[in-house]
C-alpha cells in the first residue's frame, strides 16, 4: 500500500476539465469543437524514479535458492552495485543522476503523448485515446530508459564490458546503443529464433559493433546443455538469460545487466509514467484505462508505476490492462508460484505468474513477449485484481499494426500492436467519455519481417 505522506510527493492538480467531462455522452473528433489538443504540452525529464514497490498492494514475495542452490550470491556478484542499492532503498523517490537526465534529454525525453484522433473517428468512440510516444526514441523502443542508466551506473564502476540477454533484438540494441554513449563494450545473447527472423535488426547491432550469439550456443555450458538436450533449441529468452548469467559467472571483469523482470529496471521505466501524468495534467485530463504489453513487465510498470496510488484510492475507477501473446499467456493462463526465470536454473527462484519451465514456447515474431515466467510485480498486481489480463493471436496484433499505420501514420511493435489492440476494444465498448492511455513500446520497422510474412507484398 502508499507509504504515509506519499500522496504529497506524488500528487498532482486536478484540472476543472477533469469534473467537467464526466457523464458527457457525446463524440467530438474535430479540432475546433474540443478543448484537447493533439499532443501533450512540453513537460520536464523527471528528477528521480518512482520506488514503485511503495505503491504496489501487496510486498513482494522475496527471490529464494533453490534447495542447495547459490543463484541469489551468484546474482549480488554479477549485478551492478548501484542497481543493488537502488532495490534496497526505502525512499520513495531515487534520484536521476545528472548526466543520465542529460542524456534522456539528448534522446528525445520526454516522449509525446498524442491523441489518436484518426483512430478515435474510425471506432465512433467517445473516448479519447492517447498514446506514450516510446517508439519515437533512437533505437525505436522504451528500452533505452533502463539501458542508459545501467551503462552509466556501470561506468562509475570500473566495468567494461556488460553482458544481457534479448528477446526481440530491443533491449541488445539498447545496450549496445548505451554501451557506446559511455564507452563501454556489449556481449548480447540473442534468443536464436528472432535473431534469425530479424535480420534487419540484425544488421543495425553489427553496425553499432554488438558482439551477438545467437541462443542456444555453444559459447556457455547453458547452451551447450540445451543444444545437446534438443529442448527448446529454437532459443527463448530465458535460454538466452541463462547464457548471459553463466557468462557473467565465468567472467568476473563482466557485468550482467537485465532488461526486465528485475526491479531496477522496472524503476528506471517509470520515466514513462512520471511524464506520462504530469503530461495528462497538463491537458486536463484523468486516465480511466491504463494499458500496455506485458512480456517481462517493464513497460508495463514503467507506465502504471506512477499511478498506483490513484489506482488504491479510486479502485475500479481506474482500470490497469495488460496484453500478452497467446503463445506465451502467463497472466491468462499460468500459474501464481516460484520459478526459475531460465530452464538452465541459474537465476533464483521468483514468484511470478509462470507456464513452467517445461512450457514449449511457439516460434513466433512477437520475442519481446516470449517467455514462460514474467515479474514479480506484475505478478503482485495480477492476484491481487489491480490487473487484468487480455492474450491476442500473433495474426490479430499484425492486423492491428497495419490499421495503425493507415490511420495514425506510424508502423509500432509486434509488441505494442498487443497493447494497441487492447486499448481498441476498450474504445470500442466505451458508453461514455473515457480517456484511454495506451504505451507505445517501440516501432515496427526493424520488425518488418514480420509484417511481410503477415501481408507478402503483391508483386507489381
Amino acid at each position: 500500500m502508499p507509504p504515509e505522506g506519499a500522496a504529497d510527493v506524488l500528487s498532482t492538480a486536478v484540472h476543472p476539465a477533469q469534473r467537467a467531462r464526466r457523464g458527457v455522452m457525446s463524440v467530438s473528433t474535430d479540432e475546433s469543437s474540443t478543448s484537447y489538443p493533439r499532443s501533450a504540452p512540453a513537460v520536464p525529464v523527471p528528477a528521480a524514479w518512482l520506488n514503485f514497490p511503495r505503491f504496489l498492494p501487496e510486498k513482494m514475495p522475496p527471490p529464494q535458492d533453490a534447495e542447495g542452490g547459490s543463484a541469489l550470491e551468484l546474482m549480488t556478484r554479477i549485478r551492478l552495485r548501484a542497481v543493488q542499492e537502488q532495490e534496497r532503498s526505502d525512499d520513495v523517490l531515487l534520484p536521476v543522476p545528472e548526466e543520465v537526465r542529460r542524456r534522456y534529454e539528448d534522446i528525445g525525453r520526454p516522449t509525446r503523448l498524442t491523441r489518436a484522433r484518426a483512430l478515435e473517428t474510425y471506432l465512433g468512440t467517445p473516448a479519447r485515446i492517447y498514446l506514450k510516444r516510446e517508439d519515437q526514441l533512437p533505437t525505436g523502443s522504451f528500452k533505452l530508459n533502463s539501458a542508459i542508466a545501467q551503462a552509466y551506473f556501470a561506468s562509475h564502476e570500473g566495468v567494461r564490458t556488460l553482458v544481457t540477454e534479448t528477446g526481440a533484438g530491443q533491449w541488445g540494441h539498447a545496450v549496445q546503443y548505451a554501451a557506446r554513449m559511455f564507452g563501454l563494450e556489449s556481449i548480447v545473447f540473442w534468443a536464436g529464433v528472432s535473431a534469425r527472423q530479424k535480420t534487419s535488426r540484425r544488421a543495425v547491432l553489427s553496425m553499432l559493433g554488438a558482439t551477438v550469439h545467437e541462443s542456444p550456443s555453444p559459447v556457455t555450458a547453458v547452451g551447450r546443455a540445451v543444444l545437446e538436450s534438443g529442448r527448446h533449441a529454437s532459443g527463448s529468452l530465458g535460454t538466452a538469460i541463462g547464457e548471459a548469467i553463466s557468462y557473467a559467472a565465468e567472467h568476473p571483469e563482466v557485468r550482467y545487466i537485465s532488461g526486465s523482470n528485475l526491479p531496477h529496471v522496472l524503476i528506471h521505466q517509470t520515466v514513462i509514467g512520471l511524464e506520462t501524468r504530469d503530461q495528462l495534467t497538463a491537458l486536463g485530463e484523468e486516465p480511466d484505462v491504463l494499458v500496455a504489453a506485458v512480456g517481462g513487465g517493464s513497460n508495463l510498470v514503467g507506465l502504471m508505476g506512477p499511478f498506483l496510488e490513484r489506482k488504491s484510492a479510486r479502485g475500479e475507477g481506474l482500470r490497469l490492462i495488460g496484453a500478452e501473446s497467446a503463445a506465451a499467456p502467463r497472466l491468462t493462463k499460468g500459474t501464481w508460484r516460484y520459478d526459475h526465470a531460465d530452464p538452465g536454473r541459474m537465476t533464483p527462484l521468483s514468484k511470478s505468474y509462470t507456464l513452467g519451465l517445461d512450457y514449449e514456447l511457439p516460434e513466433t515474431h512477437v520475442g519481446g513477449l516470449r517467455q514462460h515466467s514474467g515479474s514479480t510485480a506484475v505478478g503482485v498486481l495480477r492476484s491481487s485484481g489491480w490487473l487484468d489480463a487480455v492474450a491476442y493471436e500473433e495474426r490479430e496484433i499484425f492486423e492491428t499494426g497495419r490499421l495503425v499505420l493507415r490511420l495514425e501514420g506510424f508502423l509500432p511493435a509486434p509488441e505494442s500492436c498487443h497493447a494497441l489492440r487492447a486499448a481498441i476494444e476498450e474504445a470500442r465498448a466505451a458508453r461514455r467519455e473515457t480517456v484511454i492511455v495506451a504505451c507505445v513500446s517501440g516501432h515496427g520497422l526493424l520488425d518488418i519481417e514480420g509484417y511481410l510474412e503477415a501481408f507478402p507484398v503483391q508483386a507489381v
